[in-house]
């Protein structure tokens, strides 16, 4: 538990690194507290979000409601539509954000956050659920709401047991565990995540497929088994991708002769004028199908060390390329 502060600065590193490690053991422990707690209020708050037909309001003051604000991110990122209002602009004209469709999840630790109580009569009127997050159970809030999520706290972290600290963290994990419930529960995928998230990396991933990226037409390298060795680099110059695909009549990918592959064979001295990329390349190189997702793809590169990667059609035949650089360029590592 973290001790008693005289209010004098701490100028010992030693001594402020012990207070951090107790700050995360006694967080740590509030929140692993929550999970015995959880039962039938948490399943009754989890159907009520579950049957909205509306969006889930979340509000909060202070720092409640920067905890509300991230709450309602998530719910929204993870398929149950939310969003933030605060309390003290909802009763100068926000409220009309609400409908009878949605529910409504106040928090307050105290459970008598002034802002917060002077909405509840407006919030019963309109008829919505009202599920109160709060550390006192017996509050004004938790006893208005259909249901109290119950975040007590023993004390919170900051060693004057003043500033919000362990109860925001409980608050927050609450929040998380609600949203995620509710994520499995309406069956979120991975997809359903990328579509809410198209600017990130992640989304990125999970969005783009090898065909949005590849570089297409004349823009491929690609050169028959018997072309010489050095047509065969003046392909790759040309083309910029740090490897050239070999081909066959019907232009299905036999092979691929690539910067590494460059480098062995002129450790071994041959002759550039009479040898053929034929004899040169790697045979059966790794493909993927343009509908690969990029993510996929990266994996696969990733897991062999390759740089670059052929895409074929059903019958093998070559009909894009792309490299490391490409996926970065799009942000998708």
């Amino acid at each position: 538990m973290a001790s008693q502060s005289s209010g004098k600065p701490i100028a010992d590193a030693d001594r402020a690194l012990a207070l951090a490690r107790e700050v995360l053991h006694l967080e740590a422990d509030c929140v692993r507290d929550l999970a015995g707690r959880l039962g039938e209020d948490f399943s009754r708050a989890w159907q009520i979000c579950l049957d909205c037909r509306g969006r889930v309001i979340v509000t909060g003051m202070g720092k409640s409601g920067h905890v509300a604000g991230k709450i309602a991110a998530t719910l929204a990122s993870t398929g149950t539509p939310a969003f933030f209002v605060h309390p003290g602009e909802a009763s100068h004209g926000d409220l009309g954000m609400i409908t009878g469709d949605d529910a409504v999840l106040a928090l307050s630790n105290s459970g008598e956050t002034s802002e917060v109580l002077t909405i509840l009569p407006l919030i019963k009127r309109l008829g919505v659920p009202l599920i109160s997050m709060t550390g006192r159970p017996e509050s004004t809030l938790a006893r208005a709401a259909s249901v109290n999520l119950d975040v007590t706290v023993q004390r919170e972290a900051c060693p004057l047991n003043l500033a919000p600290t362990s109860s925001t963290t409980a608050s927050l994990a609450m929040g998380d565990a609600l949203a995620v419930a509710l994520l499995e529960s309406r069956g979120f995928t991975q997809e359903d995540f990328a579509r809410s998230h198209p600017g990130g990396s992640l989304g990125r991933r999970l969005l783009l497929r090898l065909e949005d990226l590849m570089h297409k037409g004349e823009r491929v390298p690609a050169v028959a088994a018997e072309t010489p060795f050095r047509d065969a680099l003046l392909e790759m110059t040309q083309k910029g991708l740090g490897m050239t695909a070999v081909v066959n009549e019907k232009r299905q990918v036999v092979g691929i002769f690539t910067d590494g592959d460059l480098r062995r064979s002129l450790d071994r001295q041959l002759d550039v004028h009479r040898t053929t990329i034929g004899q040169v390349m790697t045979p059966r190189p790794r493909t993927a199908p343009p509908e690969m997702l990029a993510g996929e793809a990266l994996k696969m590169m990733e897991t062999h060390r390759i740089n670059q990667v052929l895409v074929t059609d059903a019958e093998g035949c070559l009909v894009g390329a792309l490299n490391m650089h490409d996926m970065l360029r799009a942000g998708v590592v």
